[in-house]
């Protein structure tokens, strides 16, 4: 008998329990890239694993991680307030679930948003299962934005790198990418106060898969002995060899901005994304004169 796939709903359950054991491991807060990356380490997740894609080239563990943040935030034991830091609550820091835990988690907030729907509008849609679609409901704006800059011409995609950089504060960002300068795509220098600045050189790809190990390689091979400092910007992913390699010991460092971390910095910067002043119900307030 063939071996049945497992449905995307069940496969990011197994998430839920290793994420808040990955937070109080980490002391209770981290970064997203610190806590996949502890997770992966925790469960022994292959490179492999880690590393497959989903056809909008985004990376399947990982969106599957993040998904999972969601639903734990929503049974308030991870502080929703922050996307740049995930935090455990105090009810977060003493929980501990089971994979049937998790399914249960997941099947009530299943059953809240059905509701919702059909209390909001005659939606007639059945709830999918399947997490993509999931994701891209409830995060269309981001998928659109990414959408948005993997469709810009080369040339436009490096002068919006160049308008994040200068707007994150860096000064005398150069676009050089046209002059085939051997993968650089252009220079800056972050001041870090009036006596210490880094000359910065960056790497602008715009994929909609992942940037390899060979990739990082490449870049740090053609800057070196030219700057302090490398960034590689993708609207795509990284592979796990290639976060690996960024942070080799023994070589300048690379620092990587992939497509999630680049929407967030449009967010914080509001480029591109114009904030919308609106009030949305907070399940988690009502949840708590449930029990």
């Amino acid at each position: 008998m063939a071996k049945v796939k497992p449905k995307e709903g069940a496969r990011f359950l197994r998430y839920f329990g290793p994420l808040l054991d990955a937070l109080r491991e980490l002391g209770g807060s981290g970064t997203p890239d610190e806590v996949v990356e502890r997770i992966a380490s925790d469960l022994k997740l292959s490179d492999e694993l880690q590393n497959e894609l989903l056809p909008s080239g985004e990376l399947r563990y990982r969106n599957q991680v993040a998904f999972a943040r969601l639903y734990l935030a929503w049974e308030g034991f991870i502080d929703s307030s922050k996307r740049g830091v995930w935090s455990l609550t105090e009810l977060g820091r003493a929980t501990h679930l089971s994979l049937e835990q998790s399914r249960q988690i997941r099947a009530k907030w299943v059953r809240i948003i059905r509701q919702r729907r059909e209390a909001q509008a005659a939606d007639t849609e059945t709830e999918s299962d399947d997490l993509v679609e999931e994701v891209s409901q409830l995060n269309g704006y981001r998928k659109e934005v990414l959408d948005l800059m993997q469709d810009l011409p080369p040339a436009g995609f490096e002068q919006l790198c160049q308008a994040i950089l200068r707007e994150a504060g860096f000064i005398e960002v150069t676009v050089t990418g046209r002059s085939g300068d051997k993968g650089i795509d252009g220079n800056g220098t972050l001041q870090i106060n009036p006596l210490v600045s880094f000359r910065v050189l960056f790497q602008c790809k715009r994929y909609r898969a992942s940037v390899s190990a060979p990739d990082v390689r490449d870049f740090r091979g053609a800057m070196a002995g030219r700057a302090d400092k490398g960034i590689i910007i993708t609207t795509g992913a990284f592979t796990a060899e290639a976060r690996r390699e960024s942070s080799r010991d023994g070589v300048p460092p690379i620092e990587l901005v992939d497509g999630d971390k680049l929407v967030d910095m449009l967010e914080k910067l509001e480029l591109g994304l114009q904030p919308v002043k609106s009030y949305k119900v907070d399940e988690l307030f009502f949840n708590k004169f449930r029990r």
